[in-house]
């Protein structure tokens, strides 16, 4: 084959490919969302079929079964103290490991690496039984400071790489104007980490809003239940309501969508940032 027809025929199969894993990825989301809008008798005969009739009221059942505002409330409050947490003193820890050379920040900053191996099954045991000790267990902010625990090595990691490509002149000037530590750090340099931190703040979201075991550990009150515990409720010993189940699944992935859209553009170009130039 000669090197024209090379040109041609690579870019179309990879255009093919990239269909064709576009299609697997969405047609889930295609389903849930198809037969989140039929009645069950419809979706266990014909999941694959359009409706007939679109039953919106499945939506309506699903908000008030799951008490939906109730939960996505309590999923809010939940990624918000844990994000904010991971920043704050990840974005801390990383610049003052960076700025700091020697043998004990080597030491540390590989501790928060190797601690990024560790399954989170091998640890959830004991890490239930320290959070009833602590007195946390059971509410909402007790769960986003374990989420700031387990999301603050990874962003140490990146964080720390970003952190050697702003220079030292920076921190340098800062100080001869006066500036204490603190002033340095969140006047001078925090303003200049925003990439990596839109990219840290995205992939925490959606680890988050979308994890299941963690909440299902630490919360026991349906009252302080998230989007998807409150989602677990509707599936049964004998029966589910799998319309409920795939309407309250829509709603609750719609938020993070939209939150993922507004920003993706920053997941890639924070990581390759934060790597390339640490």
């Amino acid at each position: 084959m000669n090197p024209q027809a090379n040109a041609r025929v690579i870019p179309a199969l990879t255009f093919l490919l990239l269909v064709l894993i576009a299609v697997l990825v969405l047609f889930p989301i295609y389903m849930s969302v198809l037969n989140s809008l039929k009645t069950e008798a419809d979706m266990l005969s014909a999941p694959l079929s359009v409706p007939d009739q679109l039953q919106f009221n499945n939506y309506v059942e699903a908000f008030r079964k799951t008490n939906f505002l109730r939960s996505l409330g309590n999923t809010v409050v939940v990624a918000i103290t844990g994000i904010s947490g991971i920043i704050v003193f990840a974005s801390m820890a990383g610049y003052k490991l960076s700025r700091t050379p020697g043998t004990l920040s080597k030491f540390l900053f590989g501790l928060f690496v190797m601690s990024m191996l560790i399954p989170f099954h091998s640890i959830m045991i004991g890490l239930t039984k320290i959070t009833k000790q602590l007195r946390v267990q059971g509410s909402t902010m007790g769960l986003g400071l374990v989420y700031i625990g387990l999301g603050v090595p990874m962003a140490v990691f990146l964080y720390h790489g970003f952190v050697k490509s702003i220079p030292r002149e920076l921190d340098e000037a800062a100080l001869i104007d006066g500036c204490s530590e603190l002033q340095l750090f969140f006047l001078v340099i925090f303003p200049q980490l925003r990439p990596i931190t839109a990219t840290i703040t995205i992939i925490n979201a959606l680890w988050i809003w979308n994890d299941f075991l963690l909440p299902l550990l630490m919360l026991t009150d349906p009252d302080h239940y998230t989007l998807l515990l409150s989602t677990n409720m509707l599936v049964g010993e004998y029966s589910n309501d799998w319309p409920a189940i795939l309407a309250t699944l829509v709603m609750a992935v719609l938020p993070v969508i939209l939150f993922y859209l507004l920003l993706q553009k920053y997941i890639m170009s924070g990581i390759s940032e934060g790597a390339i130039k640490g």
